[in-house]
């Protein structure tokens, strides 16, 4: 509920407070983040190209339906940068599956090359100023974010260029935007599990200021 202020000064939301009923849905959103994107890694690093079919199936339920849960929950947690990242990458995962399942608008063909291009280019930008903001929440994170702005950036390119080598660069910064993103959800569920830093996150924010680890 907004409280009053004097005339002349603006109206201030009061402080959520975060709900401690809700389990970190953090650990959640980086696996069915990171698991998605290695399938589809795989087929554009040209290792399984087969796996593209999997990676569709994948995006509309893991990647997609599953994280976007992980960033309505968030909200609740009253995480701002859990609940930006988790929403928005849920909903990039069920865009591509629309993409390719329903509109088979398939990528790397001459006359889809300007639609992937611009729609890795936004995501791109997208995902750079959510590498700024990750450097408040741990190294872990950042890492994922700043290899996830990399893979785009060679995906855009490879999308307006029809280059399989801007492509294939792109699918194995892919892969390793996902392990980084595996390590962070391993993290999460074994700090949290046995209640104690089991692997190290490294927390960026400083000492005293809580900043969750979305």
């Amino acid at each position: 509920m907004a409280t009053s202020r004097p005339a002349g000064r603006p109206i201030a939301e009061a402080p959520v407070v975060p709900d401690p009923t809700i389990a970190d849905p953090a650990p959640l959103g980086l696996a069915a983040f990171a698991l998605t994107t290695f399938i589809l890694s795989l087929a554009n690093a040209d290792v399984y190209p087969s796996a593209a079919l999997a990676a569709i199936y994948t995006a509309i339920a893991y990647g997609g339906i599953v994280q976007l849960l992980a960033g309505m929950w968030e909200f609740k947690r009253a995480n701002t940068f859990g609940a930006t990242a988790f929403s928005s990458f849920g909903a990039f995962w069920i865009a591509v599956f629309f993409l390719v399942h329903v509109g088979k608008l398939l990528p790397g063909l001459p006359e889809t090359a300007n639609l992937y291009g611009t729609f890795f280019l936004a995501w791109a930008i997208f995902t750079a100023y959510m590498t700024v903001a990750s450097l408040r929440v741990s190294a872990a994170v950042a890492l994922v974010f700043v290899l996830l702005t990399l893979t785009f950036v060679w995906l855009t390119i490879g999308a307006f260029q029809g280059s399989e080598n801007w492509t294939k660069l792109g699918g194995w910064f892919g892969v390793a935007t996902a392990a980084a993103a595996w390590y962070a959800s391993f993290a999460g569920v074994a700090n949290s599990t046995f209640k104690r830093v089991i692997l190290p996150v490294y927390p960026l924010a400083d000492r005293g200021t809580r900043v969750d680890e979305g």
